[in-house]
């Protein structure tokens, strides 16, 4: 492989010490050097990151200080790069209140905060009429991590429930304030999911729980004026392969118990003005049916794939209803036809859903079925479906927006069918979609499937496979990446980049067979239609192979190291954020938060033998090989309970052991925040334009 152009003639990285384990399984033995760098007392280390074992500490440290010495000199770049990201922020931005009752609800920033405010008008008021009720920048203070998780206001507007989580771990505190007086009350209910629901008479909430494994395992009911510690127990999932969360139907008539793995779903029912009533089962969990419940006038609207109804359908039941046999097809399924979500007004039903890889909204009156679609027609964009507090409404808020067109907000009459735009995201430093082109491609992969590509570039750009490409892909959960909007992303297309999306398979972009052809058995599909669309790009003269950084983040992240031990050669750089890499050993223990509920996703290797074979052949820790790799930028996270920190870690750690190469691998880990990187919305813009910087460079365009 061409040496790479960033210098690393004098700098010497860590050499992380080897410490032999090994681990038999199904007469299979493995050996890892590099276990050590997992801390024994990991679930502490989540709460408090000053008992992290010193050893570990200073390798970590010593990685940074390394990743530092190799990216000196794009400081000026990266300072750039800020002024230009943060110059496309509108830094007093604010949204458009939603109604509920005489009160709307939205979000504001004052210029040059980085944390919003939460605000309160009348519902036919002005900004100038607005009040804030909760400043997360004051929150915030000088903590070096900060995040708001849920913020809920009470049916009775008189209180509000807000959430944060101050180590990165996602283990939030919940705090109740009086709205009237702007005081929070002397409560803190600790270690929750970070989301909670009021009951309908205003008097409590109920809430999710995690217990020491970060588990979310037991649902309580708070009442006001109570200790935490004597908070109900309402509903304990014994299960530990199950997530477990608590919501409400859009009618506020009942709370919603969800239980779900990746592939089975479970639902209980409690009336919203009755705590004290037993949760009750809408139908039993069935392994591989999924369902999700909202509720109108007295009538349940079920979205399942129950029947073999793999893009799902939506089925009525009666409120009482507890078995599957009580419920009644109305939208029947359709091949191809994903339906994705689904919401009840009073006198409409509406779904989102996906044809052929785009997104609609579809209306249904409930008098007498007359549907319509809202649609648009790019070749690639994003809806998203933002809904209403509301139930007695004909109004839905929604947005649109694609890799040219800024993120439009509109309020939609769903009855009379006018569309009024509310808001367009404004860009203070100038964006002209005339300037760009936006296109949807189509990569055959290795089976004869069409891989959809979404790309954006500047108009004025020479296709003559001279351009650098971001090519970014997923891949997993059935999460499909929307080609929307992304500000971030013109600093690289104006500097010449093509920015290029994967679609590939293990998200439901194509519909649900899309996501079951790329998970467990199957899940080499998504690695080698990402190398399709690399392929692709190149014969069709958009890019050459030295010329493309791959991204992925997460489990995109386990894709890029699939697709760096598979086809070193393919890619120029790559990019990987908060990698889940270490695949084998982390669903071998089940110990680890996300281990029993993810085995739907990957398999289970304890129990299985052609699990724990599939699983070996791309878990891309245990696949690094003697061979070239590309330059690779890893971030990671030291409170991250999704991918934990040892992770990226080990992998880079192996990676040095092995690869053949001069080409500099880096691993930045953010010592104070978790999964989601820093928290702010300006701190964030520094590690954007560090991996930007990293990819201008090694493709010669940091000056």
């Amino acid at each position: 492989m061409k040496q790479s152009p960033v210098d690393v003639v004098k700098l010497v990285p860590p050499v992380a010490t080897q410490q032999l384990r090994t681990d038999i399984r199904h007469g299979r033995e493995r050996a890892d050097a590099y276990g050590w760098l997992r801390a024994e007392n990991w679930q502490d280390v989540f709460k408090d990151t000053s008992v992290l074992d010193p050893v570990i500490r200073d390798h970590l440290l010593a990685e940074n200080a390394y990743q530092q010495q190799v990216m000196a000199g794009t400081e000026a770049l990266r300072d750039t790069l800020v002024a230009e990201l943060r110059g496309r922020i509108k830094e007093d931005d604010s949204s458009v209140p939603a109604p509920d009752g005489e009160w709307a609800y939205g979000i504001a920033y004052e210029a040059g905060a980085e944390y919003p405010r939460i605000i309160r008008r009348p519902r036919d008021g002005s900004d100038d009429d607005a009040t804030v009720i909760l400043d997360g920048a004051r929150e915030a203070a000088d903590r070096p991590y900060f995040s708001i998780g849920g913020v809920g206001h009470s049916p009775d507007h008189r209180w509000l429930s807000w959430s944060h989580d101050d180590k990165g771990s996602e283990f939030y505190t919940v705090s109740i304030r009086d709205i009237e007086t702007g005081k929070d009350l002397d409560v803190r209910i600790e270690d929750t999911s970070g989301g909670a629901v009021w009951s309908a008479r205003s008097n409590g909430l109920f809430y999710t729980r995690l217990d020491s494994n970060h588990r979310p395992s037991r649902v309580f009911f708070h009442r006001l004026g109570s200790d935490p510690h004597d908070d109900a127990l309402i509903y304990e999932e014994t299960d530990t392969g199950f997530f477990m969360g608590v919501g409400k139907t859009q009618s506020g008539e009942f709370v919603v118990i969800d239980i779900h793995d990746h592939e089975t779903s479970e639902a209980w029912l409690i009336p919203a003005n009755n705590p004290a009533a037993e949760p009750r089962l809408v139908a039993e969990r069935e392994t591989a049916v999924e369902y999700d419940v909202d509720e109108g006038d007295g009538t349940l609207y079920i979205l399942t794939n129950a029947d073999g109804a793999h893009d799902f359908k939506i089925v009525t039941a009666p409120t009482d209803a507890s078995r599957r046999s009580d419920w009644s097809e109305y939208v029947p399924h359709e091949d191809g036809r994903l339906i994705l979500s689904h919401m009840v007004l009073k006198r409409h039903l509406i779904w989102m859903e996906r044809r052929e890889g785009l997104p609609r909204i579809v209306v249904k009156r409930l008098s007498d079925g007359e549907e319509h679609a809202i649609a648009f027609e790019e070749e690639a964009y994003s809806l998203g479906l933002a809904g209403t507090y509301e139930f007695d409404t004909d109004t839905i808020r929604f947005t649109y927006s694609s890799l040219t067109t800024p993120t439009q907000t509109y309020d939609y009459d769903v009855a009379t069918r006018q569309r009024t735009l509310l808001k367009t995201q404004e860009v203070p430093s100038g964006h002209d979609p005339e300037d760009y082109v936006t296109r949807r491609i189509f990569a055959p992969a290795l089976d004869g499937e069409l891989v959809p590509i979404s790309l954006l570039y500047r108009k004025d750009l020479k296709l003559d496979g001279t351009a650098p490409c971001l090519l970014y892909g997923y891949g997993s959960y059935g999460i499909a990446i929307p080609a929307s909007f992304n500000a971030n992303a013109l600093s690289l297309v104006d500097r010449g980049f093509i920015w290029a999306i994967a679609h590939v398979r293990g998200g439901k972009d194509k519909g649900f067979a899309w996501y079951d052809a790329g998970r467990r058995r199957n899940k080499a599909n998504t690695f080698t239609d990402f190398i399709a669309c690399a392929d692709h790009l190149v014969a069709e003269n958009y890019t050459s192979y030295e010329r493309i950084v791959a991204e992925g983040g997460s489990a995109g992240g386990m894709l890029m190291g699939a697709v760096a031990n598979m086809a070193p050669e393919k890619f120029g750089g790559i990019i990987a954020v908060v990698p889940f890499v270490d695949v084998l050993n982390t669903m071998l223990d089940d110990t680890l938060p996300l281990t029993p509920p993810e085995w739907p996703e990957w398999g289970n290797p304890i129990l299985s033998g052609e699990d724990y074979e599939v699983i070996s052949t791309y878990s891309p820790y245990d696949n690094v090989k003697r061979q070239a790799y590309p330059p690779m930028l890893v971030l990671a996270g030291l409170t991250d309970p999704r991918v934990t920190y040892w992770e990226p870690a080990k992998w880079v750690a192996r990676l040095r052991e092995m690869k053949t190469d001069d080409n500099p691998v880096l691993l930045r880990t953010n010592m104070d925040s978790g999964h989601g990187g820093a928290s702010g919305r300006f701190s964030k813009l520094e590690e954007i334009a560090y991996i930007y910087a990293f990819a201008l460079k090694l493709m010669g365009k940091a000056a």
